[in-house]
This record gives C-alpha cells, structure tokens and sequence, in this order.
C-alpha cells in the first residue's frame, strides 16, 4: 500500500512539528487551554455556579471551584443522562464512557463530548501512530490490520437521551466508516456484549486476516490470543499472523505480562509501544523506542494539576506543571473538554524528566494497602513482582493482594493470590525473592517485615487456571475496560475470589 503509506507519512510529519511545539513551549500551551477551557464553559450551569467569566488567572481557579471527585460530579452527571445540557459543558453530550465504580455506585458514567472524541481521544489514537512510526521509520504495519478488542454498549434507563458503554466501544462506533478499511474484525462483532460468544466469532473472524497491529488491555489479549491458537489449529502467533509487528497497549501496569507475550510470539520480533488513555482522556503515549516512559500530551483540550500523595487527604496544594519535579508521586487532577472540572482521577504519576515532560503511572490513590503502615502502592508491587518472576523463572498470568489482619496474637502479612501461567522452579524461592524485592523497594515495608515484628512474609496462595476470569463473570466485568484489582486494603475481593474455589489453593505461608 504505497500510497496510504505516502499519505499517512505527509500527516504524521505535520503533526510531528506539532507535538515539538507543545515540548518546546509546554507551560503556554496549558495556560492556552486553561483560558480556552475556562471561555467556553462560562455560560454553562457549573460555569455561571462559579462565575467562569470572571476569572482571570490559575489562582482564581482553584480559590473558588474545590477539587472535584466522581460523586460531587454525579448529579450533573445523572441530570445529562436524562436529556439536560449545557450543564457541565456547551456541547450537545450523548455519549457517556462507564468506567469502575466509586464507593457508592457500580459504575461511573464519565461524559464524552464532540471536543473530547475528536480533539483528544482520536488525536491521541493518532499521535500514537505518529510517535511509534518516528521511532520506527521502515514500519510496515499499514501493510496489514490492526486487531483491536473493545468493549460494548449497555442500554440502562436513560437510554433515551443517553448511549453508555466503555470507551472502546464508542471510538469504534464514531470512526469514520474509511477506518473498518484498516481494522478486524467487523463492529457487528467487535461491539458485542456477550464476552464468550464474542471470543469465538472473534477468533473465527480474525485468524485468517493480515494482523499487523494488536490493541487490547493485557490480560484479555492473553486470553482472545490464546483462544484463536486453539480455534485455528495453529500453535504459535507467528503461524497465524507472520507480519504482526507492534502492540500498542495501556491499561495496566505491562510489566507481569511481557515475558507472556514474548514467549507467545516466538519467534517474532514484537514491538510494544505504551498509552495512556482513560475514560476521562487520552494523557500520555510512549516517546521513545528506547524508554517506555511517556509523553504528557498537552494540546488535547486538558489542563492539568498535581497533587503530592503524601497531602491528598487535604486535598492540596494543587501544582501546575511548571512546578512539578522529577521523582515525586503525583495525584492526577484534570479539567477537561468533556466537562470535568478539577477532577481527581485516582490515578498517580511520576515525572522521570521535566524537559520534557516524561512520566510513569504509578498506581491509583485508593489501590494500596496500608493495614500496617506499610504504604504499598501498585508501583512496588508489580516491580517487585517482576523481579521474583524473573529470579525463579515464572510467569504470573493474574494476581491480586490483600492484607490478612493481626488476631488471636498472630503477626499481619500480605496474602498473594496468584495465577501462574508458569510456576515458578521454587515457590519458597519465589516468595522469599517477592519479600526481598519489596524491602528495597518500599521502606516502609522493610520496616514493618524487620525481624518479623509487625509483618510475616508474604502468603503465596497459588490459584487454579482461570479463577480470575470466573471471578470477573460473576461480578459482570468480562471485557477490555474491566481490571482485576491488584492491592485491596480490605479482604473484600480476597474472600470472594477464594470462595470461588472447592479446592484448597496450594499456600505457602509462614
């Protein structure tokens, strides 16, 4: 496809000196959007509630509109569902991305605006393509398709006014019709609610195409990539799709995951290139080949704030970008062109540079578990977990962590429920190498585990093949937007998961 290569080329160089332009000049761009946010909205509900039109400066922002969480949100949210606009934002808004829920609610209803869709989830979609292929001049993966699974749509009772389902499914539905020319399967299937029956018409459906590229949160790719092996017969990726050359993914910490991909795609080489997209918006995409740390995108129609962890129950002080540093772990808060203000997003990031604006996630604000002090968060773990993996030669498919609580004298600990996709050579080895890591990893850890005082080890409970996945159909969360919690502070998802099985895991505990 010369031509489409030609074109898409001229495009991406245009942009190219776009995005060089926000690196070069980041704190204006964002003060550019935050005046062009703040106008717009002025005549809206929340906008007149706070008086937009006067404000003048960042200051004055933050002075009079409080940091803002799903729930403060929710009854203008629930009101934009019934039919109601021009609440939160001047655009007509339909369309409404159910994400995980809150306290209070099972899911969350997060609006998606035409400025939103088109100006940043698309324009991430598309920088995303711009920056693997500046790394990668020679790609050819617009010889081929790119598999993407997404999610679906569900029709609750405002589906009157509203249309509500993850934000897969409502990019795949928006793209223009030109866009099914370069993707497989067909939206009659990848729209699908029913996740099993979807699985099989998928993998019948995409095991005879060109897949060049592959889009999917990880731990759901593993099991459609696996299941279309075993519907065509064939015993490795490369068999199926020979031309396959990038995964594009984000979603949740990659790291457990690589060495099940690698494995999986033998003996092709496989490029993986991160994102950052949310329901709430498209933040970050991968810069570099070499680094997967990403770029903080900043002409998507979004300002930024940061709050320290360490003062997020106070809520504050809110940092704008310019003072921001390197190596402190962030609370991201967003105001954005679908209508959130000052939204606290739960999740956290750390800069690795400010020239530019290179970051990781971290983790979210409420998945950590702090029974004892000890102040875990994501980040730790799934570094840690890494480290055991690669010292005792396993591969963890899934896993989650809970506290086990001090009682009858007895010492707390952490308890691992884990799915191997490959046992680890020794599971005393495994778990000791698991301890280790998280002491150098978390000094709070160490600490609590010192001498075993406050801490024993951790419990490595080993679980049967597909107890994750059981344990997400019972709760209706089969599909690509929907993640199994990896740090609980309570033992609510550890015992459900548990109870799930009539065998007792194989344990090791101290």
């Amino acid at each position: 496809m010369p031509i489409i290569n030609s074109i898409v080329s001229w495009l991406m160089k245009k942009r190219s000196h776009q995005i060089e332009l926000f690196m070069k000049y980041p704190y204006e761009v964002q003060q550019e959007s935050f005046r062009k946010l703040i106008d717009t909205a002025k005549d809206t509900e929340l906008g007149r509630l706070y008086g937009y039109s006067s404000i003048a400066t960042v200051e004055e922002f933050r002075n009079r509109i409080p940091v803002m969480e799903y729930d403060n949100l929710k009854p203008y949210i629930d009101r934009l569902r019934k039919g109601e606009q021009n609440l939160l934002w001047p655009s007509e808004i339909v369309w409404f991305a159910k994400s995980s829920g809150t306290t209070n609610d099972k899911s969350k209803y997060i609006p998606v605006s035409e400025e939103s869709l088109n100006d940043c989830h698309y324009k991430g979609g598309k920088d995303m393509l711009t920056l693997y292929c500046n790394a990668y001049p020679d790609t050819h993966m617009f010889d081929g398709k790119t598999l993407s699974l997404v999610g679906s749509f569900n029709h609750e009772e405002y589906s009157l006014f509203a249309r509500d389902g993850d934000l897969s499914a409502i990019l795949t539905e928006n793209l223009p019709l030109w866009a099914e020319f370069f993707r497989a399967p067909d939206r009659s299937i990848a729209l699908m609610s029913e996740w099993e029956e979807k699985m099989d018409k998928f993998a019948k459906a995409v095991m005879n195409e060109n897949i060049t590229v592959l889009s999917a949160v990880p731990s759901w790719l593993l099991v459609l990539l696996k299941h279309t092996l075993a519907v065509s017969g064939k015993q490795k990726i490369a068999d199926l799709w020979p031309n396959l050359e990038v995964y594009f993914h984000g979603g949740v910490n990659f790291s457990p995951y690589r060495s099940q991909f690698v494995d999986l795609f033998k003996p092709l080489s496989v490029n993986y290139w991160e994102i950052y997209n949310a329901s709430e918006g498209f933040f970050g995409i991968q810069y570099s080949a070499g680094n997967s740390d990403l770029l903080l995108m900043l002409d998507y129609g979004i300002y930024y704030e940061f709050i320290d962890v360490k003062d997020i129950d106070k809520r504050g002080p809110c940092l704008s970008l310019h003072e921001v540093k390197p190596g402190v772990n962030y609370a991201l808060v967003i105001s954005t062109s679908g209508g959130l203000w000052r939204y606290l997003i739960g999740d956290t990031i750390m800069f690795s540079s400010t020239n530019p604006f290179l970051f990781r996630i971290t983790g979210r604000i409420r998945h950590f578990i702090n029974a004892f002090g000890e102040e875990l968060i994501i980040d730790n773990a799934e570094k840690a977990l890494k480290a055991a993996c690669e010292r005792a030669g396993a591969a963890v498919e899934d896993y989650s962590v809970a506290p086990v609580y001090m009682k009858n004298g007895s010492k707390g600990a952490h308890q691992w429920l884990i799915e191997f996709s490959r046992m680890p050579d020794n599971l005393n080895y495994f778990r000791d190498s698991l301890d280790n890591a998280l002491k150098s990893l978390n000094s709070d850890y160490e600490a609590k585990r010192y001498k075993d005082i406050t801490l024993s080890p951790p419990q490595i409970d080993v679980l049967p093949a597909g107890t994750f996945f059981r344990w997400m159909k019972k709760r209706g969360k089969l599909g690509g937007q929907n993640k199994v919690p990896r740090l609980s502070n309570d033992r609510r998802y550890a015992d459900e998961i548990l109870a799930l099985i009539s065998d007792k895991p194989l344990s090791l505990q101290v």
